[in-house]
């Protein structure tokens, strides 16, 4: 299980994100270098929209109901996840984890190389 303030910390905590309201009060946004990767609404709280594969996002909907085609976004590349308690924690967590990737590895490379810093 998984509520709205744990979900804001845990996005938080990933480099170069910034959360915000563009889309009206009841819109949480998060974005890293500028780009959406997660929203949730702050009326209910209860569900997140999270980037994800095509492949995979066919994959989890398929297996878990709790996994909608994005609610009012790109049905191909987003979904909307309940957070019924149906969902573990962990799945949860990796379908954020899954989205943040998803939009880094879509950021220039330069990006890319600052968010991840210097190689090891």
């Amino acid at each position: 299980m998984l509520n709205v303030e744990e979900l804001r910390d845990y996005c938080l905590a990933k480099p170069v994100v910034t959360e915000g309201l563009p889309f009206g009060e009841d819109t949480l946004v998060f974005k890293v270098a500028g780009k959406i990767f997660l929203l949730i609404g702050l009326e209910k709280g209860d569900r997140f929209n999270v980037k994800c594969d095509p492949e995979l996002a066919i994959e989890l909907r398929e297996r878990h109901p709790e996994v909608q085609p994005g609610y009012h976004m790109n049905k191909k590349l987003w979904n909307t996840v309940a957070m019924d308690g149906t969902l573990t924690r962990k799945q949860l967590l990796e379908m954020i984890d899954h989205s943040y990737a998803e939009v880094v590895k879509s950021l220039p490379k330069k990006t890319q190389a600052e968010i991840s810093g210097p190689a090891q």
